[in-house]
């Protein structure tokens, strides 16, 4: 049997017709990019890989960084000061404050919903007065740099499809991630390194984070040349980018060139847009194997730098650690920065966990929004901190004085953002007594990331996907830009 006719018998249904539409498919657009990156781009001057016509307007970031904490940060801990609750404490929640809300299995069945006041201090800082925790010092000496929203809130109760919601726009899995919508408007400004970046650490608050998987990051429908690489800590930081025993780097080319003709002879046979991504991805890996030794050699740094950051950064696989890599990729022009930092699920435990977890993050991200504006690169560069949802008022479990848990609390929680064109010193949206409802100014997910694609020059409703009949975009069919949380 022949192979090719086999492989042809058994072309997909969408692929015939993607085929039949264009010639031979975005494939060979995907390649033409590749090889001759301005022809991909309106009058030449978009990065390779951009839709021709992004942005859609002048953008005032030119990158994202983008700090997921992963398993939901306790706003009462944080941001969000509500002193009147130590009088009620280890009272029941009235009910009239709970309303419709879902609770989880792991509460609904709670004979009580106990008070459980923040064990923390806080106290005002800067210009502006905002009530911080004392497990934030760091955080709190540049409190007038961020613009903190108090009314973010979504509409998953558990962690999987919470976080899949915040990264895809969508609790099922399968859609395209936010960096890879972010990658498919605007491609990439470094030729020499992916657009797309994620980095994962591992917390000292809960000793078991929650699992992370490759579709957060992922492409989902779109072409998979716009997923996440994801970098290591261990070994190579993208894994198969030595060079194997017994080939160096003249051999490897040699052998890249007769596979790339190789597979152009397919692509050109079957016009499959994988078979381009396949040799992009080569290509890519064969330029990264001399500009990623670089990016994550450390030692050009001044010894000020690396204290700001804090003793964790000379730990490969920190969250201080990728914060200051994070910074190094930003000045490289890697436009879409992705950090997860794991083990802020306090269901029980949370005094003693989640001043761990502070300490491993409040340092490290205040450095790398220090380091940015003292480059210049702050008024360029978004920072985006924040969990998949907020914990609730009562406890779960045992109550004391010095200790209790919380559940997930979706309705409403904290987060921030920082440069990149967002309003310093910014206080947007208000929670009741309880932390519980939203009384000012709600911010659902959509509206989020609808203001975070403005903020990239993206009009959230013409970046689109046709798949199986439809245009797709990352806020589906919602979405509102909240202008007052631009600069």
């Amino acid at each position: 049997m022949n192979a090719f006719w086999d492989h042809a018998m058994t072309t997909t249904r969408r692929q015939f017709f993607s085929r039949a539409a264009t010639g031979v498919g975005i494939g060979t657009a995907a390649l033409a990019s590749l090889l001759n990156p301005p022809l991909s781009a309106a009058n030449g001057e978009l990065p390779a890989g951009g839709q021709v016509g992004l942005p859609h307007f002048s953008p005032k970031a030119q990158r994202v960084i983008y700090l997921c904490q992963s398993g939901g940060p306790s706003q009462f801990e944080t941001f969000d000061y509500k002193p009147e609750l130590a009088k009620l404490f280890d009272k029941d929640v009235p009910k009239s404050v709970f309303g419709s809300q879902r609770l989880t299995g792991m509460t609904s069945g709670q004979a009580r919903f106990p008070v459980a006041p923040s064990y923390y201090k806080f106290s005002q800082h800067g210009e502006s007065g905002t009530w911080v925790s004392e497990l934030l010092p760091h955080l709190a000496e540049i409190i007038d740099e961020l613009c903190l929203i108090k009314s973010v809130h979504t509409e998953a109760i558990n962690h999987d499809p919470a976080i899949t919601f915040f990264q895809t726009g969508s609790q099922q899995p399968g859609r395209p991630s936010f960096g890879a919508w972010v990658n498919y408007g605007l491609g990439s400004e470094n030729q020499n390194l992916p657009a797309f970046v994620v980095m994962n650490s591992m917390g000292t608050g809960r000793p078991v984070g929650q699992p992370l998987y490759a579709r957060l990051w992922g492409s989902g429908f779109l072409p998979s040349s716009y997923q996440g690489v994801q970098f290591r800590s261990v070994g190579d930081p993208v894994m198969y980018l030595s060079n194997p025993p017994g080939l160096d780097g003249a051999g490897r080319r040699q052998l890249l060139d007769g596979l790339s003709q190789l597979n152009q002879i397919q692509q050109s046979r079957l016009g499959d847009p994988e078979i381009a991504t396949r040799i992009a991805s080569f290509e890519m890996a064969y330029r990264m194997q001399t500009s990623v030794p670089e990016l994550i050699d450390v030692s050009d740094e001044t010894q000020a730098t690396l204290d700001m950051y804090g003793g964790d950064v000379n730990k490969p696989g920190t969250y201080a650690r990728n914060c200051l890599l994070a910074r190094r990729l930003a000045e490289r022009g890697v436009r879409f920065i992705q950090l997860y930092h794991r083990g802020w699920d306090q269901h029980g435990d949370l005094v003693p966990q989640i001043g761990r977890q502070c300490r491993d993050v409040d340092q490290p991200t205040a450095a790398l929004i220090k380091d940015l504006k003292q480059r210049g690169m702050l008024e360029d560069t978004l920072i985006i901190w924040g969990g998949e949802f907020g914990r609730t008022v009562y406890s779960q479990g045992t109550l004391t004085k010095d200790n209790y848990g919380r559940d997930h609390h979706p309705r409403c929680f904290t987060m921030f953002l920082a440069g990149g064109g967002s309003k310093a010193g910014c206080r947007y949206g208000a929670t009741d007594d309880f932390s519980y409802n939203i009384t000012e100014s709600p911010v659902h997910v959509h509206d989020l990331n609808a203001t975070i694609l403005h903020l990239l020059g993206i009009d959230h409703e013409r970046l689109t996907y046709r798949f199986q009949g439809r245009d797709y975009r990352l806020t589906d069919i919602h979405g509102n830009v909240v202008r007052e949380l631009l600069g």
